[in-house]
This record gives structure tokens, C-alpha cells and sequence, in this order.
């Protein structure tokens, strides 16, 4: 049976000196403790995947990801957000103090 959610994590890299990049802003360790995380819960082993991705786009935002089917972008996040993420995966309330606030969503 297919994951009931998809969590995308931006782990992408560039050259120093431009614009940034969500890996070494802490999207790599990001996508290992999220991975971590829902390994080892019971009620999230095969129900949530988590797949480190290339850009998302708001990189001066970073680290962003993206759950899926809910399109819910979030953005600014840290390893020390993995057990938030966790218990909003497992249903609890949503995340809106990190929530992605699209230019056009004004």
C-alpha cells in the first residue's frame, strides 16, 4: 500500500556566494532526523514517506518542505522541529507558525 503522505525536504546545494541553499542551512540533517523519526513510530512506518529533493523555491525562507496530499508548505525549519512535524503527521494541529505564506496568498 502507497504512503498516505509524502513529505518532500529541500536538500539543495550551491555554490558559496550566491543565493542560498536549503542543505546547508540544515535541510540535510532536517531530512535524517524526519527520517529517523517516522522509522521508529509505529503509527508512521509505511503511512509517511520523507524524500530529500532538490529546490522548492523559497530558498531565502529555508529549510522548506512540503507534505503532501495537503500541499502544505513549510518554511524556516530546524532538526529541533522533527517532533512537531511528527505529531502533526500523526494528526495533531497543523504547523502555522511555519507555514509558507505565498506572495499571492495575501
Amino acid at each position: 500500500m502507497p504512503p498516505r503522505r509524502h513529505v518532500f525536504v529541500c536538500t539543495n546545494t550551491r555554490p558559496e556566494g550566491g543565493k542560498p541553499a536549503c542543505a546547508t542551512r540544515g535541510g540535510t540533517d532536517l531530512v535524517a532526523a524526519l527520517q529517523r523519526a517516522v522509522s521508529i513510530d509505529a503509527q508512521l512506518v509505511g503511512a509517511v514517506a520523507v524524500t530529500p529533493c532538490g529546490c522548492l523555491g523559497p530558498c531565502f525562507d529555508g529549510p522548506n518542505l512540503v507534505i503532501y496530499p495537503e500541499g502544505e508548505w513549510l518554511a524556516g525549519l530546524a532538526v529541533t522541529d522533527v517532533p512537531v512535524l511528527v505529531d502533526y503527521l500523526r494528526g495533531g494541529p497543523p504547523l502555522l507558525e511555519r507555514r509558507y505564506a505565498w506572495p499571492d496568498d495575501e
